[in-house]
């Protein structure tokens, strides 16, 4: 109060007192107060909760204390926080953030692989298919043949030589035509300058009518006049009187379509055509290419069954399969497969004849595409070849639908692998690196699935037996990164090749990481068992002192770190670690390099309490004592299971 005599004041809400007060200038009155008598001016102070009043109203909010029930919702609130963070950070650790990348760095740097190789992929998912595949059905010509129609052995009738024959066969040719027969037969010639001695006066074609091809032809030195033909053996066989010279051509003929060799015969003239002379007759055949036995045989190792498909003859498909030591039950397509064909319900006898079947000719689309189906049904995984328009739905069908060289853009769309090469030995080194590929995700998908067992179940199992975290956040973040860096190399490790098609089996698979798993619990519980006894015990355990909890957390991040890239050399293959195939060397050398980085990290105190040098050396001694251990684990898994 600052003005005037007095003012008579009732604070009785403020203070509980019943009078009045009487105020003078330079007394104080409170917010809230009602002024009784008198007249006096003022300054205001304080407003709000910094009033007389306001203090009192703010006291009076906070006052009060917890309930029992209050207490215990708050310490259940507490709990629930605690047990979240946990969670929080064994999901962390947990999830295998490096897997979808490991995953997609493998498949891509194999479809890169493959693609060196003359196959390209079109799909990534059909490399684990590729890895499985056990049945290749293959058409015959161009990937099991040359598709380049060669001489065989010649049949003399009145020829003193093959070449002779031969010869006369060149001369009733064209080689600007760039007809497939007369290329064979020029180019088995061996002495092609006599064709430069001849100018061809008249050349009449073959046509579907005469079944025969007629040249005229004059010698450039001696002017001899020759009239040529090369045919069909039954027409060129009516150009002789003598019947002995008919039945031989016709029988040798009828031999040589009995061993699916084509025929034709060769017959001159040197007057004009009134008389002919049957010279012989040529075998020709579409020859097995130089690497198709030896692929046939690699794949029969390795597990897959190949069946050949080709519309041609059933007599020429037998004679290739025995050439290529290939199984020679083969069956006539048209005969055994019924003419209004449903892929989907396809006869019961007729599905155990696919299955039996060594392959199939006179073979049209629909009847590849009931091929490929009643195979996938019978649990096979199929591959199929193919390169024409209407083989696209059997190449779509097929597990590993594959567009040989030079197939159509339809096919190509169609197939999961298209081959710029042409042959089967392609498709089997396709086969091969895609088994590669799979065995390099198996094995990391068994490490990935232990090493995440280890870590919750560590976490967790010291939380409720030991009260203790084994690591901080901190920890978990730099842990992951030294984890799952080098384990993107994975898809350059050298892998050991499986004899037979791999598929995913799910229940050996998680059967074995299982198993692992909890061994690498047991192992990073032993050493977190000792290292408490040590900081509780002081002095208990004189080769391995612990000096705090939270050297204690260094020692168990290094376990982590350490046992983690070790157990990947046990998961690796199923023999020793030792052994061969060994590790890629970029995928050697980016382990020890983490390694390196974990051990300094540890002593230098990067990111987590220091521990001693020596304490590094004991941890990774125990580290490989137990890798040993692990491994022989591994291997007894293996043989159980198999």
């Amino acid at each position: 109060m600052c003005a005037w005599d007095y003012a008579s004041i009732d604070q009785a809400a403020l203070t509980g007192e019943s009078l009045p007060v009487t105020k003078k200038v330079g007394d104080e009155a409170y917010s809230g107060s009602i002024v009784k008598k008198g007249e006096m001016t003022g300054v205001v102070i304080a407003t709000g909760s910094n009033t007389f009043f306001g203090k009192t109203a703010k006291l009076v909010a906070s006052a009060g204390g917890k309930s029992p029930a209050q207490e215990a919702m708050f310490k259940i609130g507490n709990f629930l926080i605690i047990v979240a963070v946990v969670l929080a950070v064994i999901m962390v650790a947990s999830i295998p953030v490096a897997m979808p990348t490991v995953f997609s760095i493998t498949l891509a740097l194999g479809a890169l692989n493959l693609s060196k190789k003359k196959a390209i992929v079109s799909r990534l998912a059909s490399i684990e298919e590729m890895a499985g595949v056990d049945i290749l059905c293959s058409d015959k010509t161009g990937t099991l043949t040359k598709n380049q129609l060669t001489l065989g052995d010649t049949t003399l009738i009145n020829a003193k030589d093959a070449q002779d024959v031969i010869k006369i066969g060149a001369l009733a040719s064209r080689k600007e035509d760039n007809d497939p027969i007369d290329n064979a037969v020029i180019k088995a010639l061996k002495d092609q300058s006599v064709l430069a001695d001849w100018t061809m006066e008249k050349f009449i074609p073959f046509d579907p009518v005469s079944k025969r091809i007629e040249a005229h032809l004059i010698n450039n030195n001696t002017k001899e006049e020759l009239w040529a033909i090369k045919g069909a053996p039954q027409v060129v066989a009516k150009l002789s009187s003598d019947p002995d010279v008919q039945k031989k051509v016709l029988d040798t003929t009828d031999a040589l379509a009995k061993r699916g060799y084509r025929a034709l015969g060769v017959a001159e003239s040197k007057d004009q055509g009134k008389t002919w002379t049957i010279l012989g007759v040529l075998s020709m055949f579409d020859p097995p290419r130089d690497d198709s036995k030896k692929t046939i045989d690699d794949c029969k190792r390795e597990g897959i069954s190949v069946k050949m498909i080709t519309g041609d003859d059933t007599a020429i498909a037998i004679e290739t399969a025995k050439k290529l030591g290939m199984g020679t039950n083969i069956y006539n397509a048209t005969k055994v497969f019924p003419k209004n064909l449903d892929p989907d319900h396809v006869p019961a006898d007729l599905e155990k004849l696919i299955a039996q079947a060594d392959g199939f000719a006179r073979v049209f689309p629909e009847h590849k595409y009931a091929i490929v189906k009643t195979l996938q049904k019978q649990g096979h995984i199929v591959a199929m070849t193919g390169d024409g328009v209407n083989d696209a739905p059997a190449l779509k069908q097929a597990d590993c639908g594959t567009a040989v060289a030079g197939a159509t853009d339809a096919a190509r769309s169609a197939a999961a692998l298209i081959l710029t090469s042409p042959g089967l030995s392609v498709i089997q080194t396709a086969i091969t690196e895609a088994r590669k590929i799979f065995a390099r995700i198996t094995s990391y998908t068994i490490y990935r699935v232990a090493l995440t067992m280890n870590i919750m179940f560590l976490v967790v199992l010291s939380s409720i037996l030991l009260n203790f975290q084994p690591l901080t956040a901190i920890m978990i973040v730099v842990m992951s990164l030294l984890d799952d860096l080098p384990i993107m190399t994975i898809a350059y490790d050298n892998t050991y090749v499986s004899k037979k098609p791999i598929r995913w089996q799910m229940k050996k698979i998680l059967t074995t990481s299982s198993i692992l798993g909890v061994f690498a619990v047991i192992q990073s519980m032993l050493l977190l068992f000792i290292g408490y006894m040590s900081v509780k015990n002081p002095g208990s355990i004189s080769i391995f002192q612990v000096g705090n909890l939270s050297q204690l957390q260094t020692i168990m991040f290094l376990q982590l770190v350490a046992g983690g890239h070790l157990l990947l050399f046990v998961t690796r293959q199923t023999r020793w670690f030792f052994e061969r195939p060994f590790p890629a060397p970029i995928l050697f050398w980016a382990i020890v390099i983490t390694q390196i980085f974990a051990a300094c990290a540890c002593y230098l105190g990067w990111f987590v309490p220091r521990i001693s040098l020596w304490m590094i050396c004991e941890i990774w001694i125990y580290n490989i004592a137990w890798m040993f251990i692990l491994n022989i684990i591994r291997m007894i898994i293996e043989k159980v299971q198999k």
